[in-house]
């Protein structure tokens, strides 16, 4: 399971290398995309 959510956040290049330099930016991302993930897995954006 964990492997699996790794290779998902993975595919967002800004999480995968941090560009931001402020820890609040990183977090937003990293909701947005476990957001997307979400909304992808359930269906909500095909």
């Amino acid at each position: 399971v964990v492997e699996r959510s790794h290779s998902w956040l993975n595919r967002f290049r800004r999480l995968l290398i941090r560009w931001e330099k402020k820890a609040e930016n990183y977090i937003a991302m990293l909701h947005f995309a476990c957001a997307w993930i979400t909304f992808r897995s359930a269906g909500l954006f095909e």
